[in-house]
């Protein structure tokens, strides 16, 4: 949880940091997303070099940078998740069974592969 106190020493809290710079919970949902898949890649690939790391996904060495240092706003979400199954890392959401008249359950299995 994340605490911001404004001028007045009013605390507002937020569970998504992201919540702070954004107005929407949508928005700050998929910056969070975003965020959450570039922490994955960037453990995936350890102490590779950033052109090892360009080789196997494809792209220059600047944008390797920037997935590196975490430019969320450099990079959107299929793009990420397509950097990831390049690497062996792939995600099959399905719906879960409920019973009638409850909410909707959704689960994401994460399937990992020994490619790189």
């Amino acid at each position: 949880m994340c605490e911001i106190r404004g001028p007045t020493m009013k605390r507002l809290q937020y569970s998504n940091i992201f919540e702070a710079i954004t107005d929407s919970a949508a928005e700050a949902a998929d910056l969070e997303f975003r965020a959450d898949l570039m922490l994955v890649l960037r453990d995936r690939f350890g102490e590779a070099s950033q052109a090892q790391i360009g080789k196997t996904l494809g792209i220059p060495q600047p944008r390797v940078s920037e997935l590196m240092s975490g430019k969320v706003d450099k990079f959107s979400s299929d793009k990420l998740i397509g950097f990831l199954a390049k690497v062996g890392i792939r995600f099959k959401p399905a719906t879960v069974p409920t019973a009638k008249g409850r909410p909707l359950k959704v689960k994401c299995d994460v399937l990992v592969t020994c490619a790189a």
